[in-house]
């Protein structure tokens, strides 16, 4: 079985589960029943071309083909062409779709093969749902998603149980929840001892993780440390005294080995598809502090694994029941147990590989 994927936002949580996938799919075991092309778009300033082939397995097969994510009929128009072309090439059996963007482009691409092929895709978090754009752009992007599985057709295979519950609107869904390594990432677990309680995200310093919202709690709560692990456009807006930004490392193991050092994970997003980060922080028996929103709350059980929130007046006694560490041990332990059970990558890769099959 062929099959091809493409990709256009290759960032952020996304490239780490491109890389999972491309693990996955190129073990020996797997790679003998199916044969996988990432194709990707590295336009996006966060993404370091000569990465994805070390990050990336090199027994799948990587192409690179020009994607803009803002509108360009002309740039549009060739990424249309090139993609039709490399998939004529290919001749796959399953193509699979992901994020807005090249969900669009990806289906005219397939309407141009002429020829019948299972047709999946995953939003990874629907454009529709950006509080980043007004309201009638909203509107616009509802109806390009609505209307592009309506003429091209295709099966939306959803992240997360909200997106899942969002995606059966709009038409023919199913549902393969984003997973993680659970055992490499927990290679950088050790118990962690902070003098102060030490509160972390991890990610680009960007409008969808909300940087306004974790300098205010970090000014709301001077007593506890602060830590974002990353860099980004908005760094500026960190400006709690009580705040460290790491700026970027340049390995994974520098990553996890940083997030193992915070005791309570902060989730300060304004929407999410499932979030890569939040689920990698649970591997290393962090409880997570949320805002409730799609993905997050898909996510976080409240009072069980962690705390959803809508107002920072809500934060006072989550962070007081997290300051004692023996609360703090026995909601990370659930919070692991809940990981390990819904998002583990080999678990959720085979439900994928059974839907292709199907």
């Amino acid at each position: 079985m062929k099959v091809v994927h493409i990709i256009e936002a290759l960032g952020g949580g996304v490239y780490t589960y491109f890389s999972d996938l491309s693990t996955y799919f190129g073990e020996d075991e797997i790679r003998k029943r199916i044969d996988t092309t990432i194709i990707y778009s590295a336009n996006r300033k966060e993404i370091d071309r000569e990465k994805i082939k070390s990050d990336f397995s090199s027994n799948i097969n990587l192409i690179e083909v020009n994607m803009l994510r803002s509108f360009s009929p002309l740039q549009d128009l060739k990424s249309v062409i090139r993609l039709t072309k490399e998939l004529k090439k290919i001749n796959p059996d399953v193509i699979h779709l992901h994020s807005s963007k090249a969900g669009v482009l990806g289906r005219i691409a397939y309407f141009f093969l002429f020829k019948k092929k299972k047709l999946y895709y995953s939003p990874h978090g629907y454009s529709f749902l950006r509080t980043d754009i007004s309201k009638s752009i909203r509107k616009l992007y509802w109806l390009i998603e609505k209307s592009t599985q309506a003429l091209f057709g295709g099966i939306t295979i959803a992240c997360g149980d909200t997106e899942f519950e969002i995606a059966k609107k709009i038409g023919k869904s199913d549902l393969v929840r984003n997973g993680i390594d659970i055992e490499s990432i927990r290679e950088s677990f050790v118990e962690t001892k902070n003098d102060k309680l030490t509160v972390g995200i991890l990610g680009r310093i960007t409008h969808q993780k909300n940087p306004v919202l974790f300098n205010e709690i970090a000014l709301n709560f001077p007593h506890l440390n602060f830590v974002w692990i990353g860099d980004g456009e908005l760094n500026s807006l960190l400006t709690a005294s009580n705040i460290k930004i790491t700026g970027w490392f340049f390995d994974r193991e520098s990553i996890l080995k940083k997030l193992n050092s915070i005791d309570v994970y902060l989730q300060t997003s304004l929407w999410e598809g499932l979030p890569i980060a939040v689920l990698e922080a649970m591997a290393l028996e962090k409880p997570v502090i949320a805002s409730n929103v799609i993905g997050n709350k898909d996510i976080v059980l409240h009072n069980e694994t962690g705390f959803l929130f809508d107002e920072i007046s809500e934060l006072k006694p989550y962070f007081q029941t997290l300051s004692n560490s023996e609360n703090r041990n026995l909601i990370a332990k659930k919070a692991f147990k809940r990981c390990s059970e819904l998002f583990d990558k080999n678990k959720n890769f085979e439900e994928l590989v059974a839907i292709y099959k199907s």
